[in-house]
């Protein structure tokens, strides 16, 4: 009988995990689990994307009121993606998933049910608490779960985020030809309540908290029972090495430490990491969250057509997330960062100069290419490297941080491109908005980190130690 390996600390975890050739069985199914909840954050935005139109006509809202809604989600993000990342390193992973999920049950069904603008408003208040907490602490959960060599598939989150946005574009045009009228957007919305649902009752009876998690708290009984219930995995609970004792004698990281993350090694990742999500949240949701109003002015008038449109980019999207799995693993997270944007600013430049001035095949073209290097590139790896780059006891802290300025991104795409759109018209927009992926393929080429080449922040051991002892000297 082989005898069972000996967990001493998050190192012995995380080279178990590591070791596996592959994900599969319970493992499997929680993986994707987990992805289900990234899956509800897209289908939620694209719910009051794809309904945007109906519901300004039926509540006849002011352009500002229309600017307030889409901003509030990712607004309410710059809070709540540090938060979670917060809570996710006091009390674990998987608890902050689960409220995610109530809040975004609660903040679906009040927008749908909404008799006016306020209460929509307070219906996307709750759904930007339940999307910030869930991508900063999923895409951390992801990374502690996925061995090394696989840590490419965590760029599959960029095609399930296009998945979910076709899926209630399709529903929106379902609902429209079952002719609910100017209702539409309140079952798009309410659709949202419901999967969200699903996934809590899911995610509550088969997730496990991660075994990395509770190694670096001590908890070394229930990591190991955990390594056995996700991956069957055997091992034994060691006495505790010297990094774990130093780790678990420590303070909770919390807040005060978040300047771990800018000093030392950790900053120009935090510096990559943050300039790429900036970016990439800027332009796609300046862009390609307005592909339905991009569709309208390129097929023409008509909400079928506009979805349809909209729903044929997406497929685009769907495949380019699918390729950012291979671009990460063959170039790296930033050189497919670099080619990306680089892409993307090309795309756009086009888009601003030949702008209703070329055949409807060629309009069509430009949207597809920005759609395809946006994700393939940038799109997925700006939450991947954040994932990556860092120690588990910051990961979602620093998965957080991260989140955060890419909701500011997020905020300043989707309330300041109305404001510029109205102002110089859509051509000359998107020339303006050339500028964040140039200023990205720049930040990507002068930072050469990449987490896919280089050894795991857990097996260092240095840093486990000087991590240990940064927070000692804080506490005191």
């Amino acid at each position: 009988m082989a005898q069972r390996p000996s967990v001493r600390g998050v190192a012995d975890v995380v080279a178990l995990i590591d070791g596996l050739g592959k994900i599969s069985g319970r493992a499997q199914v929680i993986w994707f689990l987990v992805f289900g909840g990234l899956f509800l954050d897209a289908y939620s935005n694209a719910a009051l994307s794809a309904g945007l139109g109906p519901m300004t006509s039926q509540m006849e809202l002011t352009s500002t009121q229309v600017s307030i809604l889409t901003a509030t989600a990712p607004a309410l993000a710059i809070v709540f993606n540090p938060l979670g990342g917060w809570l996710a390193t006091r009390i674990g992973r998987v608890p902050p998933l689960l409220i995610a999920k109530v809040f975004a049950i609660a903040g679906g069904l009040l927008a749908a049910f909404a008799s006016g603008f306020t209460v929509v408003w307070l219906g996307r208040v709750l759904v930007g608490v339940a999307y910030g907490v869930d991508f900063a602490v999923a895409m951390a959960l992801l990374a502690e779960y996925t061995p090394a060599k696989l840590g490419g598939r965590l760029n599959l989150w960029q095609a399930v985020w296009y998945v979910a946005t076709t899926s209630n574009l399709a529903l929106a045009l379902l609902f429209f030809n079952l002719d609910v009228g100017s209702d539409i957007w309140r079952w798009s919305v309410g659709s949202a309540a419901v999967v969200a649902v699903a996934l809590l009752l899911s995610q509550a009876l088969m997730l496990k908290e991660s075994p990395t998690w509770l190694a670096g708290r001590g908890r070394l009984d229930e990591s190991v029972a955990n390594l056995d219930r996700i991956y069957g995995i055997k091992a034994i609970a060691g006495t505790p090495d010297a990094v774990t004792r130093a780790a678990a004698d420590a303070p909770a990281i919390g807040f005060r430490q978040a300047g771990l993350l800018f000093k030392g090694e950790y900053l120009p990742r935090t510096i990559l990491s943050s300039v790429i999500s900036l970016g990439q949240s800027m332009q796609y949701f300046a862009v390609g969250w307005y592909l339905p109003l991009i569709s309208l002015a390129i097929f023409g008038e008509s909400f079928e057509k506009a979805t349809v449109g909209s729903m044929v980019f997406n497929a685009f999207g769907i495949a380019g997330g699918l390729l950012s799995a291979y671009f990460g693993r063959r170039l790296g997270l930033r050189l497919s960062s670099a080619a990306g944007f680089a892409g993307v600013f090309v795309a756009l430049v086009a888009m601003g100069l030949t702008f209703g001035k070329v055949p409807t095949a060629v309009a069509f073209l430009l949207p597809v290419l920005f759609i395809l290097c946006h994700s393939a590139g940038p799109g997925a790896n700006g939450k991947s490297i954040a994932a990556l780059s860092y120690s588990s006891d910051v990961r979602a802290l620093g998965t957080g941080v991260t989140g955060m300025v890419g909701s500011f991104g997020s905020v300043a795409g989707l309330y300041v491109f109305p404001q510029i759109k109205e102002s110089l018209g859509l051509a000359d927009t998107f020339l303006v908005l050339s500028v964040v992926p140039l200023i990205g393929l720049i930040t990507c080429l002068l930072i050469r980190w990449d987490p896919t080449k280089a050894a795991s922040p857990d097996q260092v051991t240095g840093r486990n130690s000087d991590t240990a002892a940064a927070l000692s000297v804080t506490a005191r």
